[in-house]
């Protein structure tokens, strides 16, 4: 088969790989229908994070199944099915309280931008749909894998509530899909922090009523004028780096929460402050299979539409450009055809 390798920052190859074949009883194959790039691909191709050897990337799928091992009974060759970047087997008691993501046999996947995937623990994973669905549903449903569930996360892990105040903080696909989640939810105000025009118009459209261009204090200087000098009930976090994490928590107001679903990177928080603050804080690798079953009928019912964050479609050969266009804020996020 085809695959994406990265083999250094911004070495991004389509080589030849071999076939994944069933290595263990729980494992299942899939034929790609479509895959993407995700914003936290940029940090191994932007050099943030070490590429000590050429390893494949991608964790975002939807597709076929080829094939199943002999304990997988959840799904069945033909099946259109749809995971999560982080494997689960949906029965240890951290996925039993709903943590799938810290699953007591947790794999990251991280070999999707290719013809076929195998995936682990398929049998609490994968979650099929009924019937194969008509192919405008294909973008919106590979944003459910990952970016529209790690959105969705954020909002649930900030406790966004019917007729509060949501602030999200970034602007990528995962914050895009934020916006949707903190609409979903109920949110009466939702203020987008944005400085890009596109991604602003999207923003409005998924359900933003207001946008925040500044960035730093001047940004929560904002936030705080427009919430009454108090600050926001929810701030998603959808970045992870210093700035953002600060600007979330001292945009919200005390007793309110920030739920951060950006990957940190060199971030650290103050205890005292936030002692102090009163804001509480949760986040972490987003447990999308808590959210699939709802989240694929809100997809397939036409309520929401994440499929509108790709906004570049190539072939999966052409993935390279599909990370260049994301590293070069030509696109918000590459949508990749086998």
């Amino acid at each position: 088969m085809r695959g994406t390798v990265i083999h250094a920052p911004g070495d991004i190859r389509f080589e030849n790989l071999e076939d994944p074949k069933i290595l263990k009883p729980t494992d299942a194959i899939i034929r790609t229908a479509v895959t993407c790039v995700c914003g936290s691909d940029l940090w191994p191709y932007r050099g943030a994070e070490p590429t000590d050897a050429a390893h494949p990337m991608g964790h975002e799928y939807v597709g076929f199944v080829e094939e199943v091992g002999s304990e997988v009974t959840a799904v069945k060759p033909g099946q259109f099915v749809v995971g999560s970047f982080a494997t689960s087997d949906d029965t240890c008691a951290n996925c039993r309280n709903g943590y799938q993501s810290n699953c007591l046999n947790r794999e990251f996947m991280s070999t999707c931008q290719a013809d076929y995937v195998r995936i682990p623990n398929a049998q609490g994973t994968l979650v099929a749909t009924d019937g194969i669905p008509d192919e405008k549903f294909w973008p919106g449903l590979l944003a459910v894998s990952d970016v529209m569930g790690t959105g969705w996360w954020a909002a649930d892990a900030a406790e966004v509530k019917p007729g509060t105040t949501a602030v999200v903080v970034g602007d990528g696909a995962v914050g895009l899909c934020a916006v949707i989640a903190a609409k979903e939810l109920g949110a009466e105000r939702i203020i987008a922090m944005s400085r890009h025009e596109p991604r602003q118009k999207l923003a409005r459209e998924f359900g933003a009523t207001d946008i925040v261009a500044e960035r730093g204090e001047e940004g929560v200087a904002r936030i705080k004028e427009l919430t009454g000098g108090i600050g926001a009930d929810s701030v998603l976090e959808c970045v992870g780096t210093q700035q953002s994490m600060s600007q979330a928590l001292h945009s919200t107001r005390p007793g309110g929460n920030v739920g951060f679903a950006g990957v940190p990177h060199e971030v650290a928080i103050d205890g005292q402050e936030l002692f102090f603050s009163h804001v509480g804080l949760r986040g972490g690798p987003a447990p999308v299979r808590r959210y699939l079953p709802d989240l694929i009928d809100r997809v397939l019912a036409g309520a929401i539409d994440p499929g509108k964050v790709f906004d570049l479609t190539l072939p999966l050969d052409q993935v390279a450009e599909g990370y260049r266009a994301m590293d070069e804020r030509r696109a918000i996020k590459s949508l990749l055809t086998p």
